[in-house]
Formats: C-alpha cells, structure tokens, sequence
C-alpha cells in the first residue's frame, strides 16, 4: 500500500498564502491545524508531518526584512503541536522536526517518549541538521556547523536518543503496592555514553515508549545525508521534481540499506509533493496560472538564500543566475539540482526565484483529482516511491480536494487503505516495533 504524510504549515507554495481561498491567518491557528488534522484522519492518511526552523531568515540582503515583507514566517513549535494534535486524533501518526544541531539528547528523548505515550503509539520524529547561520546565531554560534560535522553530530544524536528510549525496559514497572516495590531495578541501565560530541549517563526517566522507539524520519539528498539515512532512517522525506531521479535515488537508497545489513522494506521514501488540484483539468490549470502569478521573486531569493546559506541579494535580479554551487554551506544536495537547471535554462536570478517558489523544487502535479492520483500512481508503480509526503499550496478551512477528491481515487485503484491496519504508526508503516538493546 502506498503511505501518506500530510505537511501542516500554512503553504507550501509561496503565492498560496495570497490566494483568495487560503484559509491562513498568518498566526498559529490551532483550530484550523486541528480541523485539518482530523480531516487527515478521515482520509487515513498515514501520519502529519511539522516541520521546524530556528530563526527568522535575514541573510538575503543581510537582514530579515524582505523575508517577513514578502513570505509567511510563522513557525508553531512541533513538539508542543504534536501533542495537542494527539490529544484531538485516534489513529494518525504525529511526525515533527528535531534539530540534532541545537537540541539536547535528552530532552528530544523525554519529550518524544511523551508523545509516544500520549498518542497510544503514534510519534515520530525528523532528525535535521539544520542549515543557517541564522539558527546558529540564535543558540550561541556566529556560524553554523560545516556539512561533515553536524552530520556526525546527527549520527552519534541518534545513536544517543534510541539507548535512552532502551534504557528503561518494557516490563521495568511491578507496581507491587502489597511488597511496596515500585519497578524493576534489573530493568534500568545506565548509558555511560561518551563520545564526540555527548556525554549522558542516563537511564531516562519516563517509560519506555509504547512504539519502542518513534519512528525516525529523515530529510535530504546529500552524499552525507545518504549514508546517515541508509543506516538508520525508517522514513526518508526527498525532493525530487523529476520521475527518473526519483527511481534513481530509490535505487540507491534501497541498495545502501542493504548494503548495511537491512530489510530495504524497512525504509520508507516518501517524496514530497505540492499538488494543485482543481474540479476540472482546466480549472486545476487556472489554479497553477494564479498561483504563479501571486508569487514575488523575492520570496523564493529570500528562502534559497537561507537554505544555501549564500546571500542572493548581490546579484541582479535581471542578471544571469550564478554557478555558486561551491559556494552553499548550507542544503546541499537540493541546490545542486536547482542551480544546474537555472544555468542550463539561462534563467535570471529574479526568474530562478520565482520559479523555486512554485513548489521548493518538489514535484508539483496539476490536474483533476483523478488526473493527479494517476500521477502518483505511475510514480509509485514505476518504483521511484514507497508514497508521498503531501505539501498543500495553501491550508482550506472547508474542503479539501486533495483529501476529498485524490485519495478516494487511490483507494478505488486498491493503492491506498480505506482503514487503518492498526493503532501505533508502525502499525500503519508495517514497520517491527524495535527490541531494546539491553535486553
């Protein structure tokens, strides 16, 4: 069966918060996440998905001001949000962002094991590195961590995290309130991990999560990131605009999985997607045309610049687009791709822009809600995905033809469920609930 994540933030697309139909406030709208939330639920989708950034962009220009003029900015804290959102759902899996930059094993781990707990089994979490300079400055850093540093610091994060979740056994609670013993002290192991960048003696202090671990999520496409992902993720969140790198990145991930001694089954890729559907063909084609339309240059400038780490605001917008490729610090792997098509399309800065903020270089389907599940479906059928992470062009407080219209269209073609198989998210990913290490 194909899997389904759902994007919660206000749009993807960077005109979607101009459209008439946006439902955005420009603020943390609880009632509105929790609408959709339970709107996703109906679906049966798979789980939702918030992604997280520490700061407010400002090295376009050197300074924050285009960024906040031209894009939303708001960014609801996920942790918080995953567990209200658990709070007001049953059966989907609750995903957020956790930078292992600038968060503390510990903390992740007790908090993460929390929500494990009080979704009944439905947390899971994404590990980034982030990629600013501007998140470094907000924790203590003029400048962030180079790319094979904070990759190695995002290894040993995960390595850390999971021997906490471990470290309380599953049976470690007695409850003998006739003996008076509480829990199993056989049960509890210290961690004595010291290493390159941690040192934590553990046990945790909270229960062993129900799924034995949340689900570990990871995002990217670098050479550094392939490696990390291959031998620890159990979802992989890729931008791939084009069908035959998608089956080719497939290809090798699923093979490095191998390689280091997993069941590729137990790796999920999930594609990103921004997918503007309409009642019609024609209709979903007026939709692409003013949501072009809607978007500023400036607000894919200011985003790029951020995510590479390299201000674009020196050169002209009317000017030819930079080969920078040696010069990003920042997201690597997405870039490449994005920089060789403006140079082999002779795009401007200004157009570069414009074009990346049409769907942050992810596929971007266009069509019916039938014409857009047959695209999916042949990317899944061509074995460039195992599903899809759905990123809207913007939030709709009434409606939804993605959910309402696309996914009954998969589930009549037999590729996606019409009930959840279970009650954990691993349940719902067919995914083994992890033994501990210490036992």
């Amino acid at each position: 069966m194909m899997h389904l994540a759902l994007y919660l933030e206000a749009g993807t697309h960077q005109g979607g918060w101009r459209h008439p139909h946006s439902a955005s406030t420009g603020s943390v709208d609880w009632p509105l996440y929790k609408t959709i939330a339970r709107r996703a639920e109906a679906a049966c989708l798979d789980m939702l998905f918030v992604a997280d950034k520490l700061s407010i962009d400002d090295n376009y220009g050197g300074h924050f001001g285009e960024t906040v003029r031209y894009r939303p900015v708001v960014r609801p804290e996920p942790l918080t949000l995953l567990s209200a959102l658990a709070a007001v759902t049953d059966r989907i899996g609750v995903g957020g962002t956790v930078s292992s930059s600038y968060a503390l094993p510990y903390s992740a781990a007790r908090m993460l094991a929390n929500i494990d707990h009080i979704s009944g089994g439905r947390a899971a979490w994404n590990l980034v590195t982030s990629v600013s300079d501007g998140e470094a400055r907000n924790f203590g850093r003029q400048q962030h961590y180079g790319h094979a540093e904070r990759y190695a610091r995002a290894g040993e994060f995960i390595e850390v995290v999971q021997k906490l979740w471990d470290s309380w056994g599953d049976e470690a609670l007695l409850l003998d309130a006739q003996q008076g013993v509480f829990a199993d002290p056989d049960a509890f192991h210290y961690l004595h991990h010291r290493g390159e960048f941690f040192d934590i003696k553990g046990p945790i202090n909270i229960p062993r999560p129900p799924q034995g671990q949340p689900v570990l999520i990871q995002a990217g496409v670098s050479e550094a990131f392939l490696d990390l992902a291959a031998k620890n993720a159990e979802v992989v969140f890729v931008v791939h605009p084009q069908l035959e790198r998608a089956k080719a990145f497939y290809r090798l991930l699923k093979d490095k999985a191998r390689s280091h001694g997993r069941d590729p089954d137990t790796l999920k890729i999930l594609p990103g997607i921004v997918p503007v559907v309409g009642e019609t063909h024609a209709a979903a084609l007026a939709k692409d045309r003013l949501l072009k339309e809607l978007i500023r240059p400036e607000a894919g400038l200011s985003f790029m610049s951020a995510s590479m780490n390299h201000d674009l605001a020196q050169y002209p917008q009317d000017g030819p687009f930079p080969d920078i490729r040696e010069a990003i610090t920042g997201s690597k792997g997405r870039f490449q791709y994005v920089i060789q098509q403006a140079l082999e399309l002779g795009l401007t800065v200004g157009q570069t822009g414009k074009r990346y903020a049409e769907s942050l270089s992810f596929f971007s389907p266009v069509g019916s809600p039938e014409g857009v599940a047959e695209q999916l479906a042949a990317w899944y059928r061509a074995g460039a995905c195992d599903g899809f992470v759905i990123l809207p062009p913007y939030l709709e407080a009434q409606g939804d033809l993605f959910l309402e219209g696309v996914v009954p269209a998969l589930q009549a073609s037999g590729l996606f469920r019409t009930e959840y198989p279970g009650q954990t998210l691993r349940d719902t990913l067919g995914l083994a609930r992890p033994a501990s290490r210490f036992v």
